[in-house]
């Protein structure tokens, strides 16, 4: 059969029909240059999310006339929308000898960077791999300051984590940094360390993991959008791969809290209020959520 004779069976014309399927074909190329887009930033950060790969697509997308609804609907359909995973491992240890501080954090705003450095210790590269990351992370602009990959809790991680921050700081404002009252926080070397640098401490005052949010959520940045749970690596090689995941983190990653700023960017100014992080209640229900 003829197409005339299929149009004319369809009850459409020849135009009508040649112009659906020049719009089919328009609309496919259209979804695989987006696939191949968001492909592109993936190889750099793996589980970025519909929100942040929406910011940062925008001026291609919008050259495409692609809005937000069809950007969602092409990437639903490629199956490339990101679940969240839940998970939480306990790594603090509090029953020790050593002084517990006060919260001096709690309801604090956050006006500039260095107010406020939050710490935390996480399992990464799976169960079967002791391996751990510790973070110092600018509570302001979400800034990695330092950090430290390790094959055991002790205190020397945290504190090559805490030198490594203090060599990056560029403000000279009073700065409280704030923890778990884990073992390794607590300890006489840390918290020398600290005064010798006259930076105030502040500890969590529950038995919450989640009462640390930011650095909580940090954490889940790092372990669940750059796979750093999954990898399963001698600790050489899971040393580079962090290196990595923190310099894009650092440099490529637009946060939420920051209006869409990256953590470099964010930290270079002093101008911006910044969104705050939910409460405690919602953050137990969604621990990992990636801001």
């Amino acid at each position: 059969m003829s197409k005339n004779s299929t149009c004319g069976l369809l009850g459409v014309s020849r135009q009508v029909y040649y112009r659906s399927i020049r719009s089919r074909n328009k609309n496919q190329n259209k979804a695989k240059q987006v696939v191949a887009m968001v492909e592109s930033i993936r190889r750099d950060m793996p589980r970025i999310g519909f929100r942040k790969l929406y910011y940062l697509l925008y001026a291609p997308l919008k050259e495409l006339k692609i809005g937000r609804d069809k950007f969602l609907s092409i990437l639903k359909a490629n199956h490339m929308l990101i679940k969240p995973k839940r998970n939480y491992r306990i790594t603090t240890d509090s029953h020790h000898r050593f002084r517990k501080h006060k919260n001096l954090i709690a309801d604090m705003p956050l006006k500039h960077p260095e107010q406020v450095w939050v710490s935390d210790i996480t399992y990464i590269g799976g169960r079967d791999k002791n391996c751990y990351l510790a973070l110092v992370t600018d509570a302001y602009s979400k800034k990695i300051m330092g950090y430290d990959i390790s094959n055991s809790l002790a205190t020397e991680g945290s504190l090559r984590a805490l030198n490594m921050a203090i060599k990056q700081r560029h403000y000279k404002n009073k700065l409280i940094h704030h923890s778990d009252r884990g073992l390794q926080y607590c300890s006489n070397d840390y918290q020398r360390l600290l005064n010798t640098k006259k930076i105030i401490p502040s500890m969590t005052e529950s038995y919450d993991p989640y009462a640390n949010a930011i650095a909580e959520r940090v954490n889940g940045i790092l372990k669940q959008e750059f796979l750093l749970e999954d990898y399963r690596v001698d600790i050489k090689t899971m040393k580079l791969l962090v290196k990595d995941a923190v310099r894009i983190y650092n440099t490529k990653r637009p946060h939420w809290s920051c209006y869409m700023k990256t953590p470099d960017e964010m930290h270079k100014q002093n101008r911006i209020e910044i969104r705050t992080y939910k409460s405690k209640d919602s953050c137990r229900a969604s621990p990992t959520t990636i801001s």
